[in-house]
């Protein structure tokens, strides 16, 4: 089957979106630059060959002279790579808690200790050639590890002027044993610490519609639909183990290009379940299963024992909420995180704060943004969208591992999102993929023939079917998270809210960034909510936004009239 690669569009610009009636269909991310580079068209490009990350003005790689164990040093080398003259560049290095750095030659600025590791950050202007920095390292506890280096234009927030590379490995204990990689598919609960010097409280996200109705629903979609949680009422005699299961994670909401803002937060509906050995010579039985609260990640899990006590019961969570979405690895397996054993108990035991493993926070922060979409989503059923009937719905499903650099886009033929590296840093990326996989279910699996969407820049004009697949995604993260700005994984970000007197953003519906704030004020201003207008796009499917506008809203009585041109007009669209 064929495959149309495209280039992965840069930061804020083209949210998504690349069309072309083959068998599969690989639909860009929420990045296409927001200018083209100056001089001509850049070729910088991450360090794997099928990256779908867009061709850059800046490049960075980081790399060890060698693994160090526990005890030892070992020299990063971060090389930055510069095609266009750059008057403020920002570079930013993070280690993990199991490194640190030592001495202060490098130039860089003195480093930052807080959960998360080591920061260190250095501006400088560049022309094009490469900038080498070196510093030292020393390891200092064994395990999973990532070193992260980020080059940035401070004042042209673009992913077509910034890059991102990393370091995966495990350090051991002694000399010789660390590896290349990490590997945290399956992983232990990170120790239990209060929240972190610069952790910022969580971003609420207050539900538009009503969560689906359970009353109504069948057996097939309560078995699906992370509607509530599903935990095991406790009863006399029984043995039950509670707890609030949360994510430690950095966002790009919130912070910037030399540091992420650091979240503590719940994590909603994920599946839980509690593992034990109900008798002493008996082998490992699945006690019970449920789901992490909706908004609290609290969980109650109960089972009847055959006998006065239980002798080893556990805790797993997995990054799959119901059958609704889910995160997985490059092998398609689930994350998850056990916490340890219990031993001999009866009655109740409540475990406190669990948190997710940090090598797998990613994974947990993009599985949490597709809960806040969750209830936004719009639909009339227990379902993503309401083209599909409780008990027949399909997934979301989102690939991301440490160091990826298969990202950042959906694919109709395998309907499925992939993530790079950092992107789940951004909860906007994410939503926007997620948007992308919503316009398909709308449209029952069909899709747009888009053209000139490749590149594409989220404020210059493409095509209109590129501004209306690029803009609906667009749309979709802004409705989310009630904003219009747009923000990168590296935290970077750019405020898209326009009207006739915006300068930068070019007019009409072939730019994406018009499309996008004109369908978040249509459905905000005009609609009472966008359960209306995705109601009808599940019956009558668009190519652009005039379709969408002039031909389908006023067939399923959506107001297209004097209120509604208004909008448009104010977003520079006329009709």
């Amino acid at each position: 089957m064929s495959r149309i690669r495209v280039t992965r569009p840069a930061a804020l610009t083209a949210l998504a979106g690349v069309g072309a009636c083959l068998a599969i269909i690989v639909v860009p991310s929420a990045f296409a630059g927001t200018t083209t580079p100056a001089g001509g068209t850049c070729t910088i490009r991450p360090a794997e060959k099928d990256s779908e990350a867009p061709l850059s003005c800046l490049g960075v790689t980081a790399s060890l002279d060698h693994l160090p164990a526990v005890g030892e040093q070992a020299t990063l080398t971060v090389d930055v790579q510069a095609q266009a003259d750059v008057q403020h560049a920002g570079l930013s290095v993070q280690l993990p808690p199991a490194l640190r750095m030592i001495g202060g030659e490098s130039g860089l600025a003195a480093p930052t200790t807080d959960t998360f590791g080591q920061r260190t950050s250095k501006t400088f202007a560049l022309t094009p050639g490469t900038r080498i920095v070196q510093l030292k390292v020393k390891a200092v506890a064994p395990g999973p590890a990532q070193i992260q280096a980020d080059i940035s234009d401070i004042d042209r927030p673009d992913p077509r002027r910034a890059g991102h590379d990393s370091v995966e490995l495990t350090v051991g204990t002694s000399k010789g044993s660390s590896d290349k990689g990490i590997s945290v598919t399956k992983a232990d609960a990170s120790p239990v610490h209060r929240p972190g010097v610069g952790t910022r409280p969580a971003r609420p996200v207050t539900p538009k519609a009503p969560a689906p109705s359970r009353a109504h629903a069948s057996a097939d979609s309560i078995a699906s639909a992370p509607a509530s949680p599903r935990v095991t009422a406790a009863a006399a005699a029984q043995v039950c183990v509670s707890g609030t299961f949360r994510n430690r994670f950095q966002s790009a909401e919130g912070g910037s290009w030399n540091g992420k803002a650091n979240r503590d937060e719940p994590i909603s509906n994920a599946n839980i379940t509690l593992w034990g050995k109900p008798t002493p010579n008996s082998g490992t039985q699945k006690l019970a299963t449920g789901m992490t609260g909706n908004g609290d990640g609290k969980f109650n899990l109960c089972y009847t024992p055959s006998a006065s006590v239980t002798p080893q019961a556990w805790v797993e969570f997995q990054t799959q909420a119901g059958q609704m979405w889910s995160v997985v690895d490059a092998n398609g397996g689930l994350y998850s995180t056990a916490t340890y054993s219990l031993n001999n108990i009866s009655g109740t035991t409540n475990l406190g704060n669990v948190y997710a493993n940090d090598g797998q926070s990613r994974a947990w922060h993009a599985l949490d943004t597709l809960n806040k979409l969750w209830w936004n989503r719009g639909s009339t059923t227990n379902c993503w969208a309401s083209s599909q009937q409780d008990g027949h719905c399909t997934p979301i499903t989102v690939q991301w591992y440490p160091g990826s650099t298969d990202g950042t886009y959906w694919s109709t033929g395998e309907d499925k999102i992939h993530l790079a590296d950092n992107d789940p840093d951004s909860e906007h990326t994410t939503a926007h993929e997620a948007g992308h996989a919503l316009m398909g279910k709308l449209y029952h699996g069909w899709w747009p023939n888009v053209s000139n969407c490749s590149p594409h820049y989220v404020n210059r004009t493409s095509s209109t079917s590129c501004g209306w697949t690029e803009g609906f995604a667009n749309a979709v993260a802004f409705h989310t998270f009630n904003d219009t700005t747009y923000y990168w994984g590296n935290g970077s970000s750019m405020n898209l809210a326009n009207d006739r007197s915006t300068t930068g953003i070019d007019p009409g519906d072939a730019c994406e960034a018009r499309v996008a704030t004109a369908l978040v004020d249509l459905w905000s201003q005009v609609d009472g909510g966008w359960m209306r207008s995705n109601t009808m796009m599940t019956k009558t499917w668009q190519s652009s936004f005039r379709e969408y506008f002039v031909n389908d809203r006023p067939d399923y009585g959506l107001d297209s009239g004097t209120t509604a041109q208004n909008i448009l007009y104010n977003h520079t669209i006329q009709y």
